[in-house]
């Protein structure tokens, strides 16, 4: 789609082709509040919402062509979406199994633009999804995805906790501790910048001693508070 900057967008992606419409019509604005709507609930399938929706739409302005009544047309498409339900209800088959689970992850990830690492990736979202499972439901809030420059796709991994994105004070800081205490604190451990043009002259070894001496006792004292 091209919209009215001139910017195109090459996808074959149904969601992001119904973001970037720029739609004014009321029945295609419909169509594309559907595949947000699906896309925000179930992330996938858009596309074929917009389909089945677009067929609907066709076959409804068939119906009013031939003079049926729009109250007529309302009450049979109801009927036949509980039907629908019912139908479904019956054909549906339990996905308790990861391998299951992964056959759905990776075709809603084919022509994502990460097709070579979709079976990493697929077995990571599974797995996941199961981790934070609930009565049967798995809020995707609960997930967090945390990018970072430098690696692969595939050298992404699952981590069950909290990832923090923060260097570390030193480099002498220990990379693993087993049986951690943690503190989650409200505000930093450091010492707030002097909004001053005052300098400090440091003429000895001594005094730039002290002088981190002082520095460190002021953290430790915010510590003990």
């Amino acid at each position: 789609p091209t919209n009215s900057l001139g910017d195109v967008t090459v996808t074959n992606d149904g969601a992001t082709i119904m973001r970037e419409m720029e739609i004014n019509q009321p029945a295609a604005r419909m169509l594309v509040e559907t595949a947000k709507k699906q896309e925000e609930i179930v992330g996938d399938g858009t596309t074929s919402v917009v389909v089945v929706a677009g067929e609907l739409l066709s076959k409804a302005e068939e119906l009013l062509e031939d003079g049926i009544a729009t109250s007529v047309v309302v009450k049979g498409y109801r009927n036949a979406t509980k039907k629908a339900v019912e139908l479904l209800k019956e054909i549906a088959i339990d996905a308790d199994d990861e391998e299951t689970l992964k056959k759905v992850a990776i075709t809603a990830m084919s022509g994502k633009g990460s097709d070579y690492a979709k079976e990493h990736l697929a077995d990571l979202v599974v797995k996941a999804a199961l981790r934070i499972e609930e009565d049967g439901k798995s809020d995707i809030d609960n997930i967090n995805i945390q990018r970072v420059s430098g690696d692969s796709v595939e050298d992404s991994f699952l981590a069950e906790g909290i990832i923090i994105d923060k260097a570390p004070v030193s480099k002498n800081m220990p990379k693993d501790i087993k049986d951690a205490k943690i503190a989650i604190m409200k505000y930093p451990i450091e010492l707030k910048d002097v909004n001053t043009d005052s300098k400090i002259d440091i003429t000895s070894p001594d005094q730039f001693e002290a002088f981190l001496k002082q520095e460190e006792d002021m953290i430790k004292e915010l510590v003990d508070k």
